[in-house]
């Protein structure tokens, strides 16, 4: 875990970063998640046509198609459609009553739009990212350590990833919360391996269902769990009581598990009339994920070429599962390390094949391969691994400045598209690059006291 400077140092960092918070709405995504909040706040109901149209009158939802979508079309039970799980309202939850109060004290309107209530999410959201980050830490030294280069990959992957844009720039999608949750999964994980005890399947599970409350997506993220279990479980039901305790424990998971995705089974229920998405959103799906192989190594819209910082991650852990460091002091053992990285490994070809699933998997328009924020925690320990590998001085100093291009990489596509210098639906590699590494470096100072003192100016640029 981290030390007490560690925490204090983090914590001022984050309170410092809380300006750069961006405390406004604008993709229908966005629109989708907060009208889950907002109608069983206020109306105690799942009909959202007055969320969607509030947003739509303000101006703040004029994007192509969302009044034929959220206004005009509906579902299976003549409501208005919404896509997203009820995950990321539940995580917003605290900071929406936060913000209650806080339109209450100000004189705000307090009827759940105003500014404090979208300000709080998005502090929410802030607060979930600079969390997923601290949880990483604390995986990444349950596995190597504190000295093994932990506490700089968790932040290389904080701002070095799309998860720093979810945090701060675009708060209201809830990925951050995502983030946090699978985070929070890991680490329970890397705990509950050592005994699997009854306790840690209850706390697996209830973690694992809060985990596909917030981003249905994750939940194949549970393969990686599951098979160590089963692997554990093929020794254990040998062991004399080893068969009731292994049943005992899987029995707990389940049940747990489903205790923790029932909100969002009752949610659908109550939207949809049946459990499950509406039928307009199976239509969107190929489930022999045709698009697999191009959401990873896509020139245009690939995570390796928006987030090539992933490519080294991944990279790490391949050498985690490969080497032998037997002779080298970890806290986890070498053969749990690599079959914990060969496990990692198929968790992050899961999240391919179910962003390979969706007909929109380029998600053109939005910032990065989005999807795949959840793979934070794996990321930050194959990070991790590759710099514990780099045994030479020169080998280190040559990885640490290739994680740091990809983190400038990754900070100067931000700043293209947020200001609209770039196609925001596609990357186009070598100009994306001469802006990246040319242009940028010299403009750098001005923009973000730009972004600090007149944000608004970013907003009014029209849209591409």
């Amino acid at each position: 875990m981290l030390n007490r400077r560690e925490i204090v140092l983090l914590c001022l960092a984050f309170l410092i970063s809380l300006p750069a918070v961006t405390t406004r709405l604008y993709a229908s995504d966005e629109i989708e998640h907060f009208a889950w909040l907002r109608s069983l706040a206020f109306d105690r109901d799942v009909s959202f046509e007055n969320e969607y149209q509030y947003f739509y009158d303000a101006g703040v939802a004029r994007g192509e198609g969302f009044h034929e979508t959220f206004l005009e079309l509906t579902n299976e039970t003549g409501r208005r459609i919404n896509y997203a799980p009820i995950g990321a309202a539940v995580m917003w939850a605290p900071f929406y009553a936060a913000g209650h109060v806080w339109a209450l004290v100000t004189g705000a309107p307090a009827d759940g739009f105003s500014k404090p209530y979208i300000a709080a999410i998005a502090y929410g959201s802030a607060f979930y990212g600079f969390a997923a980050v601290l949880m990483c830490v604390a995986i990444a030294r349950r596995v190597f350590g504190a000295q093994n280069g932990t506490l700089g990959a968790s932040l290389a992957a904080w701002i070095g990833t799309p998860l720093v844009f979810y945090a701060y720039v675009a708060p209201g999608f809830g990925h951050a919360a995502s983030a946090f949750c699978v985070s929070l999964f890991v680490w329970i994980w890397l705990r509950a391996r050592d005994r699997w005890s009854t306790a840690d399947a209850i706390a697996l599970g209830l973690a694992g269902g809060l985990m596909s409350l917030v981003r249905e997506q994750d939940v194949l993220l549970v393969i990686g769990p599951g098979i160590d279990f089963l692997l554990h479980a093929s020794r254990a039901m040998r062991e004399p009581g080893g068969a009731r305790r292994t049943i005992t424990s899987a029995t707990a998971g389940v049940v747990s598990f489903v205790a923790g995705v029932t909100p969002q089974l009752m949610a659908y229920q109550a939207l949809n009339g049946h459990i499950g998405q509406t039928s307009t959103a199976a239509n969107k799906m190929s489930w022999s994920s045709p698009h697999g192989l191009q959401v990873l190594f896509s020139p245009a819209h690939g995570l390796f070429a928006w987030t090539p910082l992933a490519l080294l991650a991944l990279a790490g852990l391949v050498l985690i599962a490969i080497r032998n460091d037997v002779g080298r002091r970890f806290v986890l053992g070498n053969d749990a390390r690599r079959r914990f990285a060969l496990l990692a490994l198929l968790m992050v070809a899961a999240q391919a094949y179910t962003s390979g699933v969706v007909e929109s998997w380029t998600v053109a328009g939005s910032f990065g391969q989005r999807r795949f924020i959840a793979l934070t925690p794996l990321l930050v320990i194959g990070l991790a691994g590759l710099l514990t590998a780099m045994r030479s001085t020169a080998a280190r100093r040559m990885t640490i400045a290739a994680i740091g291009l990809c983190i400038w990489w990754n900070l100067g596509l931000m700043v293209q598209f947020g200001m609209h210098r770039m196609d925001r639906k596609t990357l186009t590699l070598a100009e994306n690059a001469r802006v990246t590494f040319i242009e940028l470096p010299l403009e750098a100072p001005g923009i973000v006291w730009r972004y600090l003192t007149d944000r608004q100016s970013f907003y009014r640029q029209p849209r591409q």
